[in-house]
């Protein structure tokens, strides 16, 4: 089961109080105060982890408490500090607070996009002082303790977003499943109906000279999205982080749908989802050529292509027709933004 978005409740632990005591020694009249401090609660931390790549655990498991400190002992003793408690999420994460504020309801505490990441979300509590700091030339025997302060309590809300170089874009049953089974290991679902994939997918892409990049299935779109129609746009945020884009276009008569019109209606519903998505670099396959039983159709979509600037594939992913020159052109557009990146920052 894929969970790419929790709410859960976090707790700190609170501090130990400090400990109110007085010597009691043989030869030592009047020994004076020896309250040792309470000790600190454990701090909660959001650990980007490579060994998970779901937040399911945290769907029937939504709140966590870190232990508290302990309390104070005689003879100046101090109580012990609380484990710090870590939580490990899928690299890709973010990290918000609800803040309680109707026109803001979450603050971004943290995207954790590298592995080994780690965040501070709630501080554990501050153990009291011990009567033995409250002594004073006139107050030989104080009997002053500190409670300890309570650790912070958060509601957060955990938001995966999928790493991936290339993201694949289309209408269900355009054969972005078959295709990414076969260019990478993934092993979707895939069959003759709608909505195969339900959740998204990712594969890694092995090209020659040991070049490889991480490519991303998501849920077929179809017109509506951004209102919530089909599968809704829940799953487009996985591609936020992607850096070239592949409308995958079935060009076959078996869709009875006009590939032109596909086109534009993804281009549409990622532009009513988030511009800066729409505005990616992107590439436009024509797929199932294998099966294609009207040339019209892809001579359609290749113009279509042409007036937007879009490079243009014929593909089979089937077959395997013409996906090496879609993969090599994929890479060098994704080599370009890395550059690009790289000399921006």
């Amino acid at each position: 089961m894929f969970v790419d978005e929790v709410d859960i409740h976090i707790a700190a632990g609170d501090g130990g109080r400090g400990c109110l005591a007085f010597r009691r020694e043989k030869r030592v009249p009047r020994g004076g105060p020896s309250g040792g401090d309470g000790g600190h609660g454990g701090s909660v931390y959001i650990v980007a982890s490579p060994h998970t790549n779901t937040l399911i655990h945290y769907r029937f498991h939504p709140e966590f408490t870190a232990p508290r400190g302990d309390h104070g002992e005689g003879s100046n003793r101090t109580g012990r500090t609380g484990a710090d408690l870590e939580l490990p999420v899928p690299v890709g994460t973010l990290v918000h607070e609800k803040t309680g504020d109707p026109g803001h309801p979450y603050r971004q505490l943290a995207d954790l996009a590298e592995e080994g990441q780690r965040v501070l979300v709630a501080q554990g509590g501050r153990g009291g002082l011990g009567n033995a700091h409250f002594a004073t030339s006139t107050n030989r025997a104080p009997r002053k303790v500190q409670p300890g302060e309570p650790g912070e309590v958060k509601d957060l809300r955990l938001e995966l977003k999928l790493l991936a170089d290339v993201g694949l874009v289309g209408f269900p049953n355009a054969g972005k499943s078959t295709l990414i089974a076969r260019i990478s290991a993934a092993r979707p679902k895939i069959a003759e109906y709608p909505f195969t994939t339900l959740t998204p997918n990712l594969g890694v892409v092995g090209l020659s000279d040991d070049r490889s990049f991480v490519v991303a299935d998501v849920p077929g779109l179809i017109e509506g999205a951004h209102r919530g129609l089909g599968l809704g746009h829940q799953f487009l945020r996985h591609l936020e982080r992607t850096k070239v884009l592949v409308h995958l276009v079935d060009i076959s008569g078996g869709s009875a749908r006009d590939p032109v019109s596909d086109l534009d209606t993804i281009r549409r519903e990622l532009e009513l989802f988030r511009p800066e998505l729409a505005a990616k670099p992107q590439l436009v396959a024509a797929n199932k050529i294998d099966a294609l039983d009207d040339e019209s159709r892809v001579a359609g979509l290749s113009r279509r292509a042409d007036e937007l600037r879009l490079p243009f594939f014929r593909i089979s992913a089937v077959s395997g027709q013409g996906v090496a020159e879609l993969l090599e052109a994929a890479w060098n557009r994704l080599l370009a933004e890395r550059r690009s990146s790289t000399l921006v920052s």
